[in-house]
């Protein structure tokens, strides 16, 4: 079974959505996937220095303090019930993510399963200690942290290397509608949308899985 995990690191919901579908794959050990990340940039015109948190959400979705407090509230509890620390407070701006993307496109050149830790640790540093995402000193701390090769790493990011394949994938994402994320995508036919409870993924999983099943 193939899962496109299209999402954002900046983007708390993939937190959500991407820890929720670990669950709901630790129910189906009989399962066999392949799970690749996706580009999707909810920013993309961000300067890198980035701009406060708050002034951004309330430019973009019009938010007030005591609805940010209250999504915030809620997310960090999501997360918390799924393992996750959203640490309150630490994330005070947003930031651009290309780079990100570029190397976690890398990543997944090499191993999924890299690519997969390095997704959680930039998760991890922007969410949970408050790091910017798009500084590259991060992005290598990240790539290590999930053992990659640091210097190869910085190799890429200290060229242009990807950018093209990014910005192809993104294009083909938005062509395809995708306009929000988490978008997740099984076998190239089924969409699942948003941070949905493990519950949603794991009995969406089985019945995609029952229906590709040959008959007996």
């Amino acid at each position: 079974m193939r899962i496109d995990f299209v999402s954002d690191v900046s983007c708390p919901w993939c937190v959500i959505g991407l820890k929720s579908l670990e669950q709901a794959l630790a129910r189906l050990p009989e399962l066999a996937v392949d799970l690749h990340f996706q580009p999707f940039e909810l920013n993309p015109q961000m300067a890198p220095e980035g701009q406060d948190i708050d002034e951004h959400l309330a430019q973009k979705y019009g938010a007030g303090p005591e609805q940010l407090a209250a999504t915030r509230e809620a997310i960090r509890q999501r997360g918390a019930a799924l393992g996750f620390t959203f640490t309150v407070g630490a994330r005070s701006r947003i930031y651009n993510t290309f780079d990100a993307h570029r190397l976690l496109h890398w990543a997944g050149l090499q191993d999924a399963d890299r690519q997969k830790a390095l997704k959680l640790a930039l998760f991890g540093a922007y969410f949970t200690a408050g790091k910017n995402p798009g500084a590259h000193e991060v992005l290598l701390d990240a790539a290590a942290e999930a053992g990659l090769d640091r210097q190869a790493a910085a190799a890429v990011l200290g060229s242009d290397a990807y950018r093209q394949e990014v910005r192809d994938a993104q294009s083909f994402y938005l062509s395809q509608g995708i306009n929000s994320v988490p978008a997740i995508i099984i076998n190239e036919r089924h969409l699942i949308q948003g941070g949905q409870p493990s519950e949603v993924f794991e009995q969406a999983l089985r019945q995609i899985a029952a229906e590709a099943a040959p008959s007996a």
